[in-house]
Protein backbone atom coordinates (compact mmCIF):
# COMPACT_ATOMS: atom_id res chain seq x y z
CA UNK A 1 0.00 0.00 0.00
CA UNK A 2 1.57 3.63 -0.86
CA UNK A 3 1.99 6.23 1.89
CA UNK A 4 -0.65 8.64 -1.28
CA UNK A 5 -3.11 6.15 -1.14
CA UNK A 6 -4.10 5.21 2.68
CA UNK A 7 -7.38 3.35 1.78
CA UNK A 8 -6.96 1.55 -0.76
CA UNK A 9 -6.46 -1.89 1.30
CA UNK A 10 -9.97 -0.61 2.66
CA UNK A 11 -11.89 -1.10 -0.86
CA UNK A 12 -14.45 -3.39 -1.35
CA UNK A 13 -13.53 -6.89 -3.61
CA UNK A 14 -15.91 -8.22 -5.40
CA UNK A 15 -16.25 -10.88 -3.19
CA UNK A 16 -17.14 -8.82 -0.29
CA UNK A 17 -14.38 -9.69 1.80
CA UNK A 18 -12.54 -6.50 2.97
CA UNK A 19 -14.55 -3.70 4.57
CA UNK A 20 -15.68 -0.74 2.64
CA UNK A 21 -14.70 2.74 3.61
CA UNK A 22 -16.30 5.03 5.53
CA UNK A 23 -18.28 7.97 4.03
CA UNK A 24 -19.05 11.51 6.00
CA UNK A 25 -22.72 11.64 6.28
CA UNK A 26 -24.57 14.44 5.21
CA UNK A 27 -26.66 15.50 8.35
CA UNK A 28 -28.90 17.22 6.16
CA UNK A 29 -29.68 14.77 4.10
CA UNK A 30 -30.03 12.24 7.33
CA UNK A 31 -32.39 14.56 9.10
CA UNK A 32 -34.51 14.84 6.18
CA UNK A 33 -34.41 10.97 6.02
CA UNK A 34 -34.86 10.62 9.41
CA UNK A 35 -38.43 12.75 9.29
CA UNK A 36 -40.25 11.54 6.21
CA UNK A 37 -39.35 8.03 7.63
CA UNK A 38 -41.43 8.84 10.52
CA UNK A 39 -44.06 10.51 8.00
CA UNK A 40 -44.16 14.14 9.34
CA UNK A 41 -43.94 17.37 8.47
CA UNK A 42 -41.89 19.87 9.97
CA UNK A 43 -44.10 21.22 11.74
CA UNK A 44 -44.51 18.14 13.37
CA UNK A 45 -40.75 17.34 13.73
CA UNK A 46 -39.63 21.26 14.61
CA UNK A 47 -42.57 20.91 17.27
CA UNK A 48 -41.49 17.51 18.64
CA UNK A 49 -38.07 18.97 18.87
CA UNK A 50 -38.62 22.17 20.29
CA UNK A 51 -36.98 24.02 17.23
CA UNK A 52 -38.50 26.17 15.00
CA UNK A 53 -39.84 25.41 11.77
CA UNK A 54 -37.52 27.74 10.18
CA UNK A 55 -34.43 26.29 11.76
CA UNK A 56 -35.32 23.00 11.04
CA UNK A 57 -35.99 23.65 7.35
CA UNK A 58 -32.30 25.40 7.39
CA UNK A 59 -30.86 22.48 8.91
CA UNK A 60 -32.24 20.10 5.86
CA UNK A 61 -31.14 22.21 3.44
CA UNK A 62 -27.89 22.64 4.52
CA UNK A 63 -28.12 26.37 5.44
CA UNK A 64 -27.00 26.17 8.94
CA UNK A 65 -24.48 23.64 11.15
CA UNK A 66 -26.97 23.34 14.29
CA UNK A 67 -25.22 23.55 17.58
CA UNK A 68 -24.69 20.81 20.18
CA UNK A 69 -28.06 21.83 21.91
CA UNK A 70 -29.64 21.66 18.70
CA UNK A 71 -28.76 18.58 17.92
CA UNK A 72 -29.76 16.76 21.32
CA UNK A 73 -33.06 18.38 20.49
CA UNK A 74 -33.15 17.10 17.07
CA UNK A 75 -32.76 13.64 18.83
CA UNK A 76 -34.54 13.53 21.30
CA UNK A 77 -37.75 14.89 18.81
CA UNK A 78 -37.11 12.06 16.51
CA UNK A 79 -36.92 9.79 19.74
CA UNK A 80 -33.05 8.51 19.00
CA UNK A 81 -29.57 9.02 20.10
CA UNK A 82 -27.10 11.99 18.97
CA UNK A 83 -25.04 9.43 17.88
CA UNK A 84 -27.28 7.71 15.54
CA UNK A 85 -27.72 11.05 13.61
CA UNK A 86 -24.52 10.21 12.09
CA UNK A 87 -24.82 6.71 11.42
CA UNK A 88 -25.95 5.70 8.28
CA UNK A 89 -29.15 4.11 7.47
CA UNK A 90 -28.86 0.17 7.67
CA UNK A 91 -29.15 -1.27 4.38
CA UNK A 92 -31.88 -4.01 4.14
CA UNK A 93 -30.06 -7.97 3.66
CA UNK A 94 -30.66 -9.02 0.47
CA UNK A 95 -33.43 -11.90 0.59
CA UNK A 96 -31.84 -13.97 -2.20
CA UNK A 97 -35.48 -14.90 -3.84
CA UNK A 98 -35.18 -16.10 -6.84
CA UNK A 99 -37.83 -17.78 -9.17
CA UNK A 100 -36.95 -18.61 -13.01
CA UNK A 101 -40.03 -19.67 -15.29
CA UNK A 102 -39.45 -21.15 -18.79
CA UNK A 103 -41.58 -20.69 -21.49
CA UNK A 104 -43.16 -24.05 -21.40
CA UNK A 105 -44.08 -23.76 -17.98
CA UNK A 106 -46.10 -21.74 -15.41
CA UNK A 107 -49.00 -22.82 -13.48
CA UNK A 108 -52.23 -22.84 -15.79
CA UNK A 109 -55.45 -21.58 -14.65
CA UNK A 110 -58.18 -21.47 -17.54
CA UNK A 111 -60.94 -19.47 -17.35
CA UNK A 112 -63.95 -18.82 -19.77
CA UNK A 113 -62.41 -15.36 -20.87
CA UNK A 114 -58.88 -15.79 -20.75
CA UNK A 115 -56.20 -19.15 -20.21
CA UNK A 116 -53.89 -17.39 -17.06
CA UNK A 117 -50.20 -19.13 -16.79
CA UNK A 118 -48.94 -18.35 -12.89
CA UNK A 119 -45.42 -17.25 -12.95
CA UNK A 120 -43.17 -17.76 -10.40
CA UNK A 121 -45.64 -19.61 -8.45
CA UNK A 122 -43.25 -21.47 -6.44
CA UNK A 123 -42.71 -18.22 -4.66
CA UNK A 124 -44.69 -17.06 -1.91
CA UNK A 125 -45.29 -14.30 0.13
CA UNK A 126 -44.92 -12.14 -3.00
CA UNK A 127 -45.27 -8.75 -3.12
CA UNK A 128 -46.23 -8.64 -7.19
CA UNK A 129 -48.14 -11.23 -8.89
CA UNK A 130 -46.64 -11.73 -12.68
CA UNK A 131 -48.69 -13.54 -14.93
CA UNK A 132 -49.45 -14.46 -18.38
CA UNK A 133 -52.57 -15.03 -20.13
CA UNK A 134 -54.09 -15.62 -23.53
CA UNK A 135 -56.99 -13.44 -24.33
CA UNK A 136 -60.24 -15.74 -25.65
CA UNK A 137 -63.08 -12.94 -24.74
CA UNK A 138 -63.97 -11.69 -27.91
CA UNK A 139 -66.74 -8.92 -26.66
CA UNK A 140 -67.86 -7.47 -23.42
CA UNK A 141 -70.72 -9.61 -23.38
CA UNK A 142 -68.12 -12.66 -22.56
CA UNK A 143 -67.57 -11.54 -19.16
CA UNK A 144 -70.14 -11.33 -16.19
CA UNK A 145 -69.75 -7.59 -14.75
CA UNK A 146 -66.05 -5.86 -14.40
CA UNK A 147 -63.33 -7.37 -13.35
CA UNK A 148 -61.93 -5.66 -9.90
CA UNK A 149 -59.49 -6.40 -7.10
CA UNK A 150 -57.30 -4.83 -5.12
CA UNK A 151 -53.73 -3.06 -5.76
CA UNK A 152 -52.50 -1.89 -8.93
CA UNK A 153 -51.49 -3.44 -12.35
CA UNK A 154 -49.28 -3.15 -15.22
CA UNK A 155 -50.21 -4.93 -18.72
CA UNK A 156 -47.78 -6.06 -21.73
CA UNK A 157 -48.94 -6.66 -24.77
CA UNK A 158 -46.74 -9.47 -25.94
CA UNK A 159 -48.67 -10.94 -29.33
CA UNK A 160 -51.89 -9.58 -31.24
CA UNK A 161 -53.88 -6.79 -30.57
CA UNK A 162 -56.51 -6.30 -27.58
CA UNK A 163 -58.64 -3.58 -26.52
CA UNK A 164 -58.44 -2.32 -22.71
CA UNK A 165 -62.07 -1.68 -21.42
CA UNK A 166 -62.00 0.67 -17.91
CA UNK A 167 -64.72 1.62 -15.84
CA UNK A 168 -63.51 5.37 -16.00
CA UNK A 169 -62.12 5.71 -18.99
CA UNK A 170 -62.60 5.45 -23.23
CA UNK A 171 -61.42 1.97 -24.27
CA UNK A 172 -57.91 1.75 -25.33
CA UNK A 173 -56.47 -0.81 -28.49
CA UNK A 174 -53.38 -1.71 -27.69
CA UNK A 175 -51.39 -3.64 -30.12
CA UNK A 176 -47.51 -5.96 -29.71
CA UNK A 177 -45.18 -3.54 -27.11
CA UNK A 178 -48.08 -1.33 -25.82
CA UNK A 179 -48.65 -1.02 -22.22
CA UNK A 180 -50.82 0.15 -19.75
CA UNK A 181 -50.76 0.80 -15.92
CA UNK A 182 -53.82 1.35 -13.69
CA UNK A 183 -55.92 0.99 -10.54
CA UNK A 184 -56.86 -2.77 -10.16
CA UNK A 185 -60.23 -1.58 -8.00
CA UNK A 186 -61.07 0.12 -11.09
CA UNK A 187 -63.52 -2.41 -13.46
CA UNK A 188 -61.35 -3.50 -16.06
CA UNK A 189 -61.66 -6.21 -19.23
CA UNK A 190 -59.39 -7.06 -22.15
CA UNK A 191 -60.49 -8.46 -25.62
CA UNK A 192 -58.73 -10.13 -28.30
CA UNK A 193 -59.03 -7.67 -31.97
CA UNK A 194 -56.78 -9.81 -33.39
CA UNK A 195 -57.91 -13.25 -35.21
CA UNK A 196 -55.72 -15.42 -32.92
CA UNK A 197 -56.19 -14.92 -29.42
CA UNK A 198 -53.81 -12.06 -28.10
CA UNK A 199 -51.02 -12.92 -25.33
CA UNK A 200 -50.14 -10.69 -23.00
CA UNK A 201 -48.19 -10.12 -19.58
CA UNK A 202 -49.70 -8.91 -16.57
CA UNK A 203 -48.35 -7.97 -13.21
CA UNK A 204 -50.81 -7.47 -9.94
CA UNK A 205 -49.18 -5.43 -7.04
CA UNK A 206 -50.28 -7.80 -3.99
CA UNK A 207 -48.99 -5.40 -1.34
Amino acid sequence: MSARDPLSALNVSRGGTALEPAHPIDLAARVRDLRKARGWTLERAAKSAGLARSTLSKIENGQMSPTYDALKKLAQGLEISVPQLFTPPERPAASGRMAVTRSDEGQAQPTPTYDHRLLAAQLTAKKMLPYQARVRARSMEDFDGWVRHGGEEFLYVLTGEVRLFTEFYAPVDMKRGDSAYYDASMGHNVVSLSREDAQILWVTSLA
